[in-house]
């Protein structure tokens, strides 16, 4: 058995998501979720991205995958540690791939809560925190009205970019106020400039209270499967690309 929880969790997904489909079928919703995300309606508050089983097959089983390794690839390139005390807030976590990520680097007995407003994102969340041994919660929320709670560390993937201006400036002094509190913030986000024209203001101020700001691109060896549906559906992503915002605990 491949040590890998990762390889172990993309057979189950196959298992799970493919049950109905046919790969083919697999592939254009991969196609339509892509498009989406290129023209950025892919949002997971509006509910196009997770309209109908392709579709959210294609989140869980292609994208969840992709995301989740590029989360680790960051997360090992940061040497990203949380105090011990401190579960992670997954913001916006989706199937819940950013925090378990993170999670699966600190060792066994790291806790994730993952919040997200979509019911079937959550439901899929708590099965890939069951799949890969995490100690993990799902709760519904809506990101608009949530506070980050003292003691917990934070992440947000693909998330930030996503919200209002208003709501967008509140995060940012929540999650300094979260590395005063002894809590390191992960933020990640695509690497285009074009869709993050905050992320310069940002990472000024981050950056003045000792954080980092990365662009990263990893060469990976995907998995067999994954590779061939990469393939099938016109995408390449050999090499994956992210951009971060680093913020360890502020003494």
């Amino acid at each position: 058995m491949d040590p890998d929880p990762f390889v172990h969790w993309l057979e189950a997904l196959e298992r799970r998501h493919l049950a109905n489909l046919s790969f083919s079928e697999m592939r254009r919703a991969v196609q339509a979720l892509s498009s989406l995300y290129v023209d950025r309606r892919g949002r997971i508050e509006t509910g196009s991205a997770l309209n109908g089983a392709g579709k959210r097959a294609a989140f869980a089983m292609y994208f969840g995958p992709l995301h989740f390794l590029v989360v680790r690839e960051i997360v090992r390139a940061l040497d990203a540690r949380i105090p011990s005390d401190a579960p992670i807030l997954d913001l916006g976590c989706g199937t819940g791939v950013a925090g378990a990520a993170w999670a699966l680097e600190l060792g066994f007995g790291s806790r994730v809560i993952g919040v997200d407003r979509n019911g079937w994102a959550l439901q899929e969340c708590r099965w890939t925190y069951e799949q890969l041994g995490i100690h993990g919660t799902a709760k519904a929320a809506d990101i608009g009205t949530l506070r980050i709670p003292s003691g917990t560390s934070a992440i947000a993937a693909f998330v930030v970019n996503e919200l209002e201006g208003t709501l967008r400036d509140r995060f940012r002094r929540d999650f300094i106020k979260t590395a005063r509190n002894g809590g390191p913030v992960l933020v990640i986000e695509p690497i285009a400039r074009r869709l993050t024209s905050w992320w310069e203001e940002w990472s000024r101020e981050w950056k003045t209270l000792g954080g980092r700001d990365d662009e990263w691109r990893f060469r990976v060896d995907l998995p067999e499967r994954l590779a061939l549906m990469d393939k099938a559906a016109g995408l390449d992503h050999r090499e994956l690309t992210a951009r971060s915002l680093w913020l360890p605990p502020i003494q």
